[in-house]
């Protein structure tokens, strides 16, 4: 069955995402998105000031049924149209993408469809090919997400090697806990962009020297800020959060900036494609445009919708891997919580 489809004209793939707070089902075919729906959970984790695990299974389990339903719904296909169904097997929540997983399972049993397991990085690398059809390998990939930080050489793809990673917080990760310590709620990393737009980079912030040239480190950063904060609060002194967020933000991403220009320049890559939830930042998409230009570099993201967490990017990473003969996951496939980017 691989190689038949491996070789026909037009894939479809039913794609179910759940590694976290959106639930989301996305048909995809050969690069077009003909059905997406998500149902996000934003609104009741943020009463917890960030995901609380036992509700997001629970809201998974609630509502992975209707968003299939829906996204079907949208693009006209029957589940006997599809081709294969594809999910995020990891890394993410472990009882979020049990939900997803078990769903997909026993859907590709009932109706004989092949299963397709997706990491769920790889699929937030794939979202460029959606949204930047003519991208090929090879290219340097920068991975921003709420749990990996890294750039990468896509050598082509189904394969990259890490080049350098973060070695403690993912960038993700760091802009919601200074978002935290700033009084903003969850998700923090709009709430610290739509900060910054008020104040200005001014106050002085780390910039850490890491043992491997493209690696990143977050935690130092994270903690100046606590530093910072605390240290104002209790002297009773008055303090800009729009500043705090502003001179964060910008020494957050600039290090994304340099690193990956700096791989790109090295690897003799004249493309940069940016993955994961920090894409979305405005900052980021400036600030690595104002390093890649220069150097006759392009710089490549998605559109903030796919992003963020979603299944179209799923769905397309299942096609590529289709489309490379890699071999299907079977009724044994179960989620796993950590994936170590390193080992791709």
């Amino acid at each position: 069955m691989a190689n038949d489809l491996q070789n026909k004209s037009q894939l479809t793939v039913l794609a179910i995402e759940s590694s976290c707070d959106e639930t989301a089902c996305a048909i995809v075919r050969d690069g077009v998105v003909l059905g997406e729906s998500i149902s996000t959970q934003i609104p009741i984790h943020r009463l917890y000031g960030g995901v609380v695990p036992e509700i997001a299974s629970r809201n998974h389990a609630l509502n992975v049924n209707w968003v299939v339903g829906e996204a079907l719904s949208q693009s006209g296909l029957t589940i006997a149209d599809v081709d294969a169904v594809a999910v995020t097997y990891g890394a993410g929540l472990i009882g979020a993408l049990l939900v997803g997983v078990s769903y997909a399972k026993g859907l590709a049993y009932a109706h004989r469809k092949p299963l397709v397991a997706v990491n769920h990085i790889r699929g937030h690398i794939a979202a460029n090919y959606l949204a930047h059809p003519t991208l090929r390998p090879p290219y340097v990939a920068l991975i921003v997400s709420g749990g990996h930080t890294a750039v990468a050489e896509v050598t082509d793809y189904t394969h990259l090697s890490v080049c350098g990673a973060t070695a403690d917080d993912a960038v993700g990760e760091a802009f919601d806990k200074v978002a935290r310590v700033l009084g903003l709620p969850y998700p923090g990393g709009p709430e610290i962009e739509k900060l910054a737009r008020e104040g200005q980079a001014v106050i002085p912030m780390p910039h850490p020297k890491m043992a491997g040239k493209y690696d990143f480190s977050y935690s130092g950063l994270k903690t100046a800020v606590i530093n910072y904060v605390h240290t104002k609060e209790q002297r009773g002194e008055p303090y800009s959060k729009a500043d705090v967020a502003a001179s964060f933000q910008d020494a957050a991403v600039s290090v994304l900036a340099q690193n990956a220009v700096a791989l790109a320049q090295e690897k003799g890559l004249n493309t940069i494609a940016v993955a994961g939830g920090v894409g979305a930042n405005g900052r980021l998409r400036e600030v690595l445009n104002n390093y890649a230009y220069p150097h006759g570099i392009r710089t490549l993201f998605p559109p903030k919708r796919f992003c963020t967490d979603n299944a179209s990017m799923i769905g397309m990473e299942a096609i590529v891997q289709i489309r490379a003969g890699a071999p299907f996951a079977d009724l044994s496939l179960d989620a796993v919580a950590t994936i170590p980017l390193r080992s791709h």
